[in-house]
């Protein structure tokens, strides 16, 4: 068998393709099944695409994608099932989809971990949103022979459009992960990791961290791609680097990972709890969408829904080291027999049958 693996980024840049795509390759080489993969960005336009200015570079790097995605149609007869993460092309129509389904007639596997099917325009791409086109979602479902979503809220969409959409979580590798040391540390760290388009959601506990740095002594680190602008004097930012990722995680004493109450957070699938967890590393988390199954709540964390419930439950944990300890072993536990590769690897494997 021969899968082409039609992605947006370069390889190892994006956390979503590297958790729902990259990450199961090897595991596809074990069954003996080869592959291609074939981003839409090369590497040197990703490095500027969310720079401000290189707008002709941009553009360049836009031209060269989409050209690649037409030679790319030529490819098609080699293989058995096409691997779509996401989307085919950022802008525009979904041409390439349609090609590849309706007259090379291959089997697309679609899958994607938000709700693309709703506008979502940020200071960053309001520029080119109009160009988007989300309603193409719901065609590329339909057309797909099967659609693999990364939570519940995206199945019931999908399930709309193709009575062969199924649950495939984000997983992690809890084999190759090394867990957190022991919880009573000379200095705490309440942090956060995620990209620029969820640096927002960090101003919803802002206020509640203003407060507990009244009576507590704490650093809130944030490893991103981008620095917060929070007016906070525990504030410490590192950029987010793959070699380091897991050096840097492990310095956080608690994760939290707060949303709004809207329809594209309830897209989101808990990943940044559940790279928490995983790490043994307990989870403050808003009530919102897939976050409320990830984390049990008073087990491996906390899920809440005001601000006065984010001030108690981090108060709580910063106060007792043993309640972190315990919760991060849970949360060990729940990813493991939820969240990881190993307890999912049959059902990616049945994407292809």
């Amino acid at each position: 068998m021969k899968v082409l693996f039609v992605v947006p980024y370069p390889e190892g840049q994006a956390a979503s393709q590297r958790f729902r795509v990259e990450q199961w390759l090897p595991e596809l080489e074990k069954q003996g099944i080869t592959y291609k993969l074939a981003p839409f960005w090369s590497q040197r336009a990703w490095a500027i695409l969310y720079q401000r200015g290189h707008t002709w570079q941009k553009a360049a790097g836009l031209a060269v994608g989409f050209l690649k995605r037409l030679g790319l149609l030529y490819q098609l007869p080699f293989y058995d099932f096409v691997f779509l993460h996401r989307e085919a092309t950022p802008l525009g129509p979904p041409w390439f989809e349609w090609f590849a389904i309706h007259i090379f007639r291959k089997r697309i596997i679609f899958d994607f971990d938000d709700a693309i099917w709703l506008p979502n325009t940020t200071d960053d791409n309001k520029a080119v949103a109009k160009y988007k086109l989300p309603q193409k979602t719901a065609a590329i479902c339909s057309w797909s022979y099967k659609v693999s979503c990364g939570n519940h809220f995206l199945q019931d969409f999908a399930s709309k459009y193709n009575t062969a959409a199924v649950y495939l979580p984000t997983c992690l590798n809890t084999q190759a992960l090394s867990l957190k040391p022991k919880q009573r540390t000379a200095r705490l760290t309440i942090g956060w990791t995620g990209s620029h388009s969820t640096l927002p959601y960090l101003k919803l506990i802002e206020p509640v961290l203003q407060q507990l740095e009244q009576h507590y002594d704490f650093d809130f680190l944030v490893i991103a791609d981008k620095e917060p602008a929070l007016q906070l004097r525990s504030l410490e930012f590192i950029s987010w680097r793959k070699q380091t990722e897991l050096e840097d995680l492990q310095r956080i004493n608690i994760g939290v990972m707060p949303l709004p109450d809207t329809e594209w957070a309830k897209g989101k699938c808990a990943f940044k709890a559940l790279q928490y967890m995983a790490l043994g590393i307990p989870a403050v988390v808003s009530a919102v969408g897939a976050n409320l199954a990830a984390v049990p709540d008073g087990k491996a964390g906390y899920t809440c829904t005001t601000s006065e419930e984010w001030y108690a439950r981090l108060e709580q944990l910063l106060q007792q080291p043993a309640l972190r300890q315990q919760f991060g072993r849970q949360g060990q536990l729940q990813v493991e027999k939820h969240y990881s590769v190993q307890a999912q690897l049959h059902s990616f494997l049945q994407l292809f049958t």
